[in-house]
């Protein structure tokens, strides 16, 4: 993405610009961390890098698409197949199982019913949770609920693994399961991962930290963080 600027209320007299120009690159198979306070812009970034948010100004192209010019159907289409969402409150269906929460973007991707439990079952067997297919979300520990999202998240086999403060309402020992996790999709799938936190201890485990501040990227990583 290049020279993004994200304003909202435009033209009147509240107009608010959060994000100042962001260019970043991220590279294929690199596992990157955005870090920065509350109010830095980091949410707003993470949006538009989601294809949550278009930005107001500015180029972003993911896998060979321009975002920025994509029509709604078409953002849909890159949030269901390019991109794979981990949220720190996991997002699961409450009254649905671990497998069907799984199968879910392939039931929106038209994959075929057979393929889509082989792929979830295969999926959830990955992130050691092969034996809680049939638990609802409920009968799951929040750690249990995340490697399942991330399960979910790589349904379709995303460009790029979103994850917005993944381990934020884990304690320690299971966030660190967590990140573990990433580490082994990163390293032994070559999965590209965008790690949005503000605990800057996290930040240090990935390839590259970018640090946001005042809708800026800071020079060499210095700025302030939570």
């Amino acid at each position: 993405m290049h020279d993004i600027i994200k304003r909202f209320y435009i033209g009147t007299p509240n107009e608010l610009q959060i994000l100042n120009g962001i260019t970043l690159d991220v590279r294929k198979g690199e596992f990157l961390s955005i870090v920065g306070a509350s109010g830095s812009g980091k949410s707003t970034l993470m949006n538009i890098i989601g294809a949550l948010d278009r930005p107001t100004e500015g180029v972003y192209e993911l896998d060979g698409v321009r975002v920025d010019q994509a029509k709604d159907e078409q953002l849909s289409q890159i949030r269901n197949k390019k991109i794979g969402f981990v949220f720190q409150t996991f997002n699961l269906i409450p009254r649905t199982s671990a497998l069907k929460n799984v199968e879910l973007p392939m039931l929106y991707a038209n994959v075929p019913p057979s393929q889509r439990t082989r792929r979830a079952k295969e999926l959830l067997d990955m992130v050691e949770m092969g034996d809680r297919i049939s638990h609802m979300p409920s009968e799951l520990s929040g750690g249990q609920k995340q490697r399942v999202a991330i399960a979910r998240a790589m349904a379709n086999d995303p460009a790029i693994l979103l994850a917005d403060e993944p381990t934020g309402a884990l304690d320690s020992k299971t966030g660190r399961l967590v990140m573990d996790l990433f580490h082994t999709l990163n390293k032994e799938q070559g999965k590209t991962i965008v790690l949005i936190t503000h605990n800057y201890k996290l930040a240090t485990e990935t390839d590259r930290i970018i640090t946001i501040s005042d809708g800026r990227i800071v020079p060499n990583g210095e700025g302030s963080v939570d």
